[in-house]
């Protein structure tokens, strides 16, 4: 969740390379950061449940995507330039979360 917000703001911050949108660049990065702990927390419920680097990276891409396709949708364009920094960062977060996320699964004890 906190990586999530964390590139959520980076993601919101490439919206400064359009400058048609330069004026809503606050609100655009509260709302990518808004959508950055979305796909972290999605993407961490999945990483608790499987435990494949694969299908981490793959659903963390999807989600990015997706949350970045209806964000495009509501502007009417820009389809590239918002879905792939949101593919980006659903990429990053499902791979961090599978590899450095921590597991439920129970660890042996060593006596």
């Amino acid at each position: 969740m906190i990586l999530g917000r964390i590139l959520g703001i980076f993601d919101g911050l490439t919206s400064w390379f359009t400058p048609e949108v330069r004026s809503q660049l606050l609100m655009i990065v509260v709302g990518s950061t808004i959508k950055g702990v979305i796909a972290g927390v999605l993407i961490g419920f999945f990483a608790r449940q499987v435990h494949s680097l694969t299908l981490g990276i793959l659903f963390g891409l999807a989600v990015g995507l997706l949350l970045a396709f209806f964000v495009a949708h509501m502007q009417h364009g820009y389809y590239f330039a918002i879905m792939l920094p949101g593919g980006l960062v659903g990429l990053i977060v499902g791979y961090a979360t599978q590899k450095y996320g921590e597991s439920r699964l129970p660890t042996p004890s060593r006596s």
